[in-house]
């Protein structure tokens, strides 16, 4: 920060998925009992793994096959080809020159991951009073929960696509098309007619919005709008606003300009692997893997790297040889 390579403008986030130090052809099938009390399997990484299924449970599905060396490494296939041990790597960059400001070690689970940004952004801005106007992230990142904590606790503007599900392949409208009105608390469809809570549904769900099977019955776009139905029900989930808000940003060209600065991370992650082959992990366990990580990200070469990069030269006289 001294430097001036870290200005807190915008940061960018992202995972990459590296091999584990585990074989999974010695796993065994997690549907068969495992002795964890075998003095032969008491090592660091079975301790750790044990240890957080205790305190936090499994985090997504159970997994088909458990590794008796590592066991909290799961299989994934998240880079395509055959499933693999592996972990996740999480980076929280400064776009402005690249330099990464914190390192955290998940499994290859997206919640995981998503979660993790969360814990970086709280800890760099906790550590260096730093945090960002903007965040920049793949679609991974743009679901609901997560802008909404960006946006409503955090107060940071995603530069994140928005993983939108309401597209529909019947060609109908989808729920886009229909204007909302916060200060009514309704929507307006593309004939004028308006969808509102009723008082039944407020019982249920107060964020399910229908209109009124008059104005739909004799609508002249019903065929485009609810053909299979009486009337066209909406349901808007809580953290639609925020959702409103990261779509707003999509045309403007700062948006535009931070999916070129989003580059910077995933260049760092070719770095790790492809020159200092960092693309197997040589240490088991979560708090081996993140301090394998975390030297590999700051001490090591990429952080240091970056600040020789941005020392000028300093030239030195020449010392004549002895005669």
């Amino acid at each position: 920060m001294a430097e001036g390579l870290v200005r807190g403008e915008g940061f960018a986030i992202d995972a990459s998925v590296v091999k584990a130090d585990a074989n999974r052809q010695r796993g065994v099938p997690s549907t068969e009992g495992t002795d964890w009390s075998n003095p032969g399997l008491a090592t660091r990484a079975v301790r750790e793994y044990l240890q957080a299924l205790e305190q936090v449970g499994q985090v997504g599905a159970t997994p088909m096959n458990l590794s008796l060396t590592d066991p909290a490494a799961p299989w994934t296939a998240a880079p395509g080809g055959p499933a693999f041990c592996a972990y996740s790597t999480n980076y929280p960059i400064d776009v402005h020159a690249g330099v990464i400001l914190d390192v955290e070690a998940t499994t290859a689970h997206r919640t995981e991951e998503v979660n993790a940004t969360k814990t970086m952004i709280d800890r760099v801005e906790e550590r260096f009073d730093l945090k960002p106007k903007h965040l920049i992230g793949d679609m991974a990142y743009g679901a609901g929960p997560m802008l909404g904590w960006l946006v409503d606790e955090k107060q940071i503007e995603p530069h994140i696509p928005v993983w939108d599900k309401s597209e529909r392949e019947d060609g109908t409208f989808t729920r886009l098309e229909f204007s909302f009105d916060a200060a009514k608390n309704q929507y307006t469809c593309p004939a004028g007619k308006l969808l509102k809570p009723s008082w039944r549904m407020k019982r249920k769900n107060r964020n399910n919005y229908r209109a009124s099977q008059l104005d739909c019955q004799g609508c002249p776009l019903k065929s485009k709008c609810c053909p299979n139905n009486i009337n066209r029900r909406i349901v808007r989930t809580p953290f639609e606003a925020a959702r409103e808000v990261a779509r707003g940003r999509q045309d403007t060209a700062r948006y535009r300009q931070s999916r070129r600065d989003r580059k910077k991370v995933e260049m760092l992650f070719a770095h790790m692997k492809r020159i200092l082959r960092v693309d197997r992990l040589r240490l088991r366990g979560r708090s081996g893997t993140k301090d394998e990580f975390l030297l590999t990200a700051i001490a090591i070469a990429q952080n240091l790297r970056r600040l020789a990069l941005s020392l000028p030269p300093r030239l030195t006289e020449a010392i004549p040889a002895p005669a």
